[in-house]
């Protein structure tokens, strides 16, 4: 059962939500959109500086093994080429804004290497941009998972 703080806070963020005006929730969502197709081809160029501006000082990511990795352990991977990224094709995103936070899924078919071979396949990621104090949107969190057909092993 809901306390009603709880309750409180969830009415409070759904007023924020319709608060913006329609045509500011569509330019934010452009926006992010926008964001997305920079990541995405900062990726496929290894693009050092706009990785760097993508993304906030306190990055953290939840890579699909499930390793913990900070901005510099991202941009320090992007810069020595072990992780090489033939190809990513992006579907089914959402975008949910929520005051100066956006909420991004989408799936991927990635065509890539890693340092242990092959680490092409679907994947589902969840990404989460930050408005900071200039008003820029930041890159502050990721997390992405492998999509497993029925039966597929590890």
């Amino acid at each position: 059962m809901a306390t009603p703080l709880a309750v409180l806070v969830l009415l409070a963020a759904a007023a924020s939500l319709h608060a913006m005006p329609r045509a500011e929730r569509h330019e934010t969502r452009h926006q992010i959109d926008q964001l997305e197709e920079a990541w995405r081809s900062a990726i496929l160029h290894g693009n050092i500086s706009a990785m760097e501006s993508l993304l906030a000082d306190d990055y953290m990511a939840i890579t699909p093994t499930g390793i913990l990795q900070s901005k510099e352990q991202a941009l320090a991977i992007l810069r020595s080429g072990t992780v090489h990224f033939n190809s990513i094709d992006l579907s089914d995103r959402k975008v949910r804004i929520y005051g100066s936070t956006a909420l991004v899924t989408s799936r991927a078919e990635v065509a890539a290497t890693g340092p242990d071979g092959n680490i092409s396949g679907s994947y589902r990621y969840t990404r989460v941009y930050v408005k900071d104090a200039h008003g820029v949107w930041r890159i502050v969190s990721f997390e992405a998972n492998r999509i497993r057909e029925p039966g597929e092993h590890r």
